[in-house]
């Protein structure tokens, strides 16, 4: 045998034996990928689980009871419509058509139906259960007439609206927790730190309110909203996923769920109400001037007194510390910056409406903003390197977020009085500490960004003879 010959023979063995390594590679990565589903799957079920017994425990319906009436009751008010928005971006247009076809006659049957009887239907809301049913039975036409990537691409979709709805019915449930086990706030504590910054809540609150009734009501729509603007921007993000046939590695519903994860955890061990509460007379039912320090939001800051728990009751929720709406809002806004015109002004619109809704309403403080866009840019940091894979420059912005965050809260709990005598120094230091973490951010996600080549400009070519 020639050289020649043998040296082809190595080759063709060597690209044989790299094409069974690469799918060797690839049944395991997928054997992993499978397994990291299953995984979360089973540590969501048991979420819900834990989440339902202990709103059981207070004899309230947790939220897999809340999900399974609505398929048969009247649904209360939730994104599912917009769950079933996101099941059909792995839909083909004719698919889509028929899913919201199924979708809205399923509704207006089952409205047909309780109206006859005369059922009891909550909060004026009598839409959704078609939506449900729709989502549903998506997940069966996957399970029995898909295989393969079809398949696990139809139960991504499924599994990605209902978690948009299950997130929402969690998040009552998470509030309730809040309101039942946590029967002292701090608001005092951070009342009082808030002096740094000049008590925005106040003074946004008697701008808000001296702009009412329109001005009321714009903000109120945007506070209100804030999951339609996600949907729309997730819409946006998700438009090529029917032609790809896959979701990209990255995009807002992950940032999203993550911050309504991981939120609540932070509510139980920093509880407060917020200003209107606190220092008012409360709000959408709750709270009341007898159970507040003294009714003084928006007109009167509050004094500088040493802080200290102070009982609140038993129903209004403990959703202060960090200001998930301004961590959601900033969320927006981060993934509306890659869109058309429009939705990047979308998305700087309803931040700004949001913060000047939270403070305005009398829902948060100052500080509360501050650690909820800390927080914000510490998870989309984390999903975001776990999804390109961890490196320096990503385990160093996480840690320096995730510190700047724990600083935060400290100081708001062991610090006000000291923050409140020195507004000079700590209000600028609280500015310094969130800009350090979105200059970390910006600069860090943009060396993430791949670079483009510039455009070269042909040279000029002699004229021909």
């Amino acid at each position: 045998m020639s050289n020649k010959s043998a040296q082809q023979l190595i080759s063709r063995a060597s690209r044989l034996f790299s094409r069974i390594n690469d799918r060797a590679e690839l049944a395991a990565w997928r054997e992993r990928r499978a397994i990291l589903w299953a995984a979360a799957g089973v540590a969501a079920l048991g979420i819900l689980t834990v989440l339902e017994l202990f709103a059981r425990r207070y004899g309230e319906p947790g939220p897999i009871t809340t999900q399974l009436n609505g398929l048969v009751f009247a649904p209360k008010p939730g994104p599912l419509y917009g769950g079933l928005a996101l099941t059909m971006v792995v839909l083909t247009w004719r698919q889509r058509f028929i899913a919201a076809g199924v979708a809205v006659g399923i509704d207006v049957t089952l409205f047909a139906v309780r109206w006859a009887l005369d059922a009891r239907m909550d909060d004026d809301h009598y839409f959704g259960t078609g939506a449900l049913w729709v989502m549903l039975g998506c997940a069966v036409i996957a399970v029995t007439r898909r295989t393969g990537a079809e398949r696990v691409l139809l139960l991504k979709g499924v599994g990605l609206g209902l978690l948009l709805v299950a997130a929402r019915k969690t998040g009552d449930t998470w509030l309730l927790i809040t309101a039942k086990s946590r029967p002292t706030v701090l608001d005092q504590y951070v009342a009082t730190a808030d002096q740094a910054l000049g008590n925005p809540s106040w003074l946004m609150g008697r701008i808000v309110r001296a702009t009412s009734p329109v001005g009321t009501h714009l903000l109120d729509l945007v506070y209100a909203q804030l999951a339609v603007a996600a949907i729309v921007v997730a819409l946006y993000q998700l438009r090529n996923v029917a032609a790809e046939r896959r979701f990209p590695r990255h995009h807002l519903v992950r940032t999203f769920l993550v911050i309504g994860l991981l939120g609540p955890g932070i509510y139980m061990l920093f509880p407060m109400v917020g200003p209107v509460f606190a220092y008012g007379p409360g709000a959408s039912g709750t709270g009341g001037v007898h159970w507040a320090v003294a009714d003084l939001w928006p007109d009167t800051p509050p004094p500088i007194d040493t802080p200290r728990p102070m009982l609140y009751d038993g129903i209004t929720p403990r959703n202060c510390m960090p200001s998930l709406h301004t961590a959601w809002a900033t969320a927006i806004f981060i993934h509306s910056r890659k869109g058309p015109r429009l939705l990047r002004f979308a998305g700087t619109f309803w931040l700004i409406a949001t913060l000047t809704a939270t403070l305005g309403f009398g829902y948060h403080y100052g500080a509360d903003l501050v650690a909820g866009v800390v927080f914000a840019l510490m998870i989309e940091t984390a999903l975001r390197s776990h999804e390109r894979g961890w490196d320096r420059t990503g385990v160093r912005l996480v840690l320096h977020s995730a510190g700047v965050f724990a600083a935060l809260l400290l100081s708001y709990r062991f610090l006000p009085m000291e923050m409140a005598r020195i507004p000079w120094l700590f209000g600028p230091l609280l500015i310094a500490a969130m800009t350090s973490v979105i200059y970390g951010y910006v600069r860090t996600t943009r060396l993430w960004e791949p670079a483009t080549a510039p455009t070269l400009r042909p040279e000029p070519q002699p004229e021909p003879v």
